[in-house]
């Protein structure tokens, strides 16, 4: 019948268009390029929280970034590399690396400088041994197409920008706190130590041109200044020195500085105005027992924070500010801890 033939055409239609009875897979059609996701060790996970932690991640690119200190010996650093590490969770799509020398040495930041080249980072955060003493390597970085962002201590070298302390306002300000405690125990004369890191390392430079401002026009002598480096033995001699020079005070540059001579004046029991720099642990301590007078408390996660947001804003093309910015000091005593 007409309706039997059409109905035998048509199943046959349908069993050459559908592969029935064959054993072939259907095809699969991938595209021509994989698809880059913003995925990084230094996510965290978005709770809905943070409109922040939502739009870093319409971002495709994932940024390498590195950060280098001076080295990794004081507290002062791990607080910065706490902020870019807090930074870096909180835009998710940045791959973050604190590589810094064991020790003050400039040969060694330049190392971690070229590593940083090798490695393919697309910007470097940098706390500059000096003005000009890591500057080849800079060069080498720059030259590869690296954002540099200085933090703390900049080098005299092109950057996006510098985010530290007013260290010459601060010193100034330590000075003036020192002027002022040993006046309220009747002194207005005498010897003042210095203790620093080294003769290259600007902010600490700054902070003792500062420091020495303040005592202009007083009855009190300054003396030379001693550079420790990151040596704490030889800043306790020193303190040993100005010791027998008679000194009523002493500036410690940095925390390695205050907390060496807290250290050695603890240990001798002098009788020595201590006024220094940074907040760590030790040096907080010193204070709570009366050693150490006052510190000037920088902001170093501050730095880190926004200096890596600074550097990720450069490589997305956006307006990153000022290229100074003061990240703010206060006067820390006992009254505050």
């Amino acid at each position: 019948m007409p309706g039997k033939k059409f109905f035998a055409v048509l199943v046959s239609v349908l069993l050459i268009f559908t592969g029935c009875g064959s054993s072939t897979e259907p095809e699969i059609i991938m595209p021509d390029e994989t698809v880059k996701t913003a995925v990084s060790g230094s996510r965290t996970e978005n709770n809905g929280n943070s409109k922040e932690k939502e739009n870093s991640t319409n971002s495709t690119d994932i940024y390498k970034i590195w950060l280098v200190t001076m080295d990794q010996q004081d507290q002062y650093w791990l607080d910065i590399n706490n902020g870019c590490k807090k930074a870096a969770d909180e835009l998710g799509n940045v791959e973050y690396t604190w590589n810094s020398p064991d020790v003050n040495n400039d040969e060694k930041q330049k190392q971690c400088i070229n590593d940083a080249v090798k490695a393919g980072v697309s910007a470097i955060i940098v706390a500059a041994n000096g003005p000009s003493n890591v500057n080849d390597a800079l060069q080498n970085a720059k030259d590869a197409g690296i954002k540099i962002v200085f933090v703390d201590s900049p080098a005299d070298f092109e950057c996006v920008q510098i985010l530290a302390t007013d260290n010459e306002a601060a010193g100034k300000t330590a000075g003036e706190k020192m002027i002022e405690d040993l006046k309220e125990r009747n002194i207005t004369k005498g010897n003042i130590g210095i203790i620093g890191v080294t003769k290259d390392t600007a902010s600490c430079v700054a902070r003792e041109k500062g420091f020495r401002a303040a005592f202009k026009g007083t009855g009190f002598k300054l003396l030379s200044t001693f550079y420790m480096g990151t040596d704490v033995q030889a800043a306790k001699k020193a303190v040993d020195g100005f010791a027998s020079k008679k000194c009523v005070g002493i500036f410690g540059a940095n925390e390695g500085a205050t907390s060496a001579t807290g250290s050695r004046v603890k240990e001798t029991g002098d009788n020595i105005e201590i006024v220094g720099f940074d907040t760590s642990d030790t040096v907080l301590g010193y204070i709570s027992e009366g050693i150490i007078s006052a510190t000037m408390a920088q902001n170093p996660g501050t730095m880190g924070y926004e200096g890596l947001k600074t550097a990720v804003k450069a490589l997305q093309g956006e307006d990153t500010g000022a290229e100074n910015i003061d990240t703010g000091v206060s006067v820390i005593t006992s009254e505050d801890i």
